[in-house]
């Protein structure tokens, strides 16, 4: 393992060198009866200039509105964690777009950092991989990029909450009776949806569009062994050696052990649940330890060179 991630080291750096920095645009989704409007991100191939952009206290680097260099591209979606955004793995997002891929990263309506009125609602559950598929209705259909994208090559990357919607965009059922548990003597909105027989009969949002995933540290307490039987597409998952916030990683195992479509499982050594996420600005490490601050032992930097380069490699060989 440690000799594949020199490769990848040294083969990352060499690319990078000569690689120019993504085109990158933002804008909203309108909404429709399928939801409210959906803020994204999109990076793609350009040999436009690149200049700073800040999104918060994140600099980004990137040819802003840039034209794309290409056609026939494959899209990846990203669905970020609870309360997450699209700057989250921004760092991951432009490396694919240096790689020739289109990366459209969204905001989830009620389930983000500037809007959380949804997010300890269990309908959330249901509307994250509509969501999804609403993305990818826009950005092949009447986006202005759609035109160079190839609608039959298209991935999806989920981190956390969203590598459940990741996993459930891709044919995973869950079972949301075998949350029950965690409801034990709690009277709240989530435990009252739960409890109700209907809500577990409620259709999920599938997207057979979607050839391959990535699934990065994900919520996994509505999953059943049983849950993954219709998973085909090639799936890479990553578990951290900590967890947090709902995410275990022996549930990362179970998945594992359950899934019958071609996979990988990769545990990362000395890690923590947001060592997956984009190296914090310097002006927030301090504020932010839980997300901020990696365990000794990992260099989130140096990680992610080698983290990139394998997300890269699964959807370059199955897209």
């Amino acid at each position: 393992m440690q000799k594949h991630w020199l490769v990848w080291l040294f083969t990352t750096l060499a690319m990078n060198a000569h690689a120019a920095a993504a085109g990158l645009q933002s804008f909203d989704i309108p909404a429709d009866v399928g939801g409210p409007a959906i803020r994204v991100a999109v990076w793609y191939p350009s040999e436009d200039r690149p200049s700073p952009i800040m999104f918060g206290a994140y600099t980004l680097t990137a040819a802003k509105d840039g034209a794309i260099s290409g056609r026939g591209l494959p899209l990846i979606v990203m669905s970020p964690g609870r309360g997450g955004t699209f700057v989250g793995n921004n760092d991951t997002a432009q490396y694919l777009a240096n790689e020739g891929f289109v990366v459209v990263s969204l905001n989830h309506p009620g389930d983000t950092a500037s809007d959380k009125s949804r997010i300890e609602e269990l309908s959330i559950y249901l509307q994250r991989p509509r969501d999804v598929a609403r993305v990818i209705d826009h950005l092949t259909g009447v986006a202005a990029l759609s035109a160079s994208i190839d609608p039959g090559r298209i991935g999806i990357y989920g981190f956390s909450r969203g590598g459940y919607t990741g996993l459930v965009a891709v044919g995973a059922k869950p079972n949301f009776l075998a949350g029950l548990p965690m409801c034990a003597g709690r009277t709240d909105k989530k435990c009252g949806e739960l409890r109700a027989p209907q809500f577990s009969n409620l259709p999920m949002m599938h997207d057979h569009r979607i050839k391959a995933a990535v699934i990065v540290d994900p919520l996994t307490i509505f999953f059943t062994p049983e849950s993954f039987s219709d998973v085909t597409v090639p799936v890479q998952l990553w578990a951290s050696e900590t967890g947090f916030d709902g995410v275990e990683p022996k549930a990362v195992d179970a998945i594992n052990a359950a899934l019958k479509a071609p996979h990988t499982l990769t545990k990362v050594e000395h890690s923590q649940h947001f060592s997956f996420t984009v190296v914090c600005p310097a002006s927030i490490a301090d504020q932010e330890p839980v997300i901020c601050k990696d365990p000794p032992g990992l260099d989130r930097g140096q990680f992610h060179l080698r983290f990139n380069a394998s997300v890269a490699a699964l959807f370059r060989t199955n897209l």
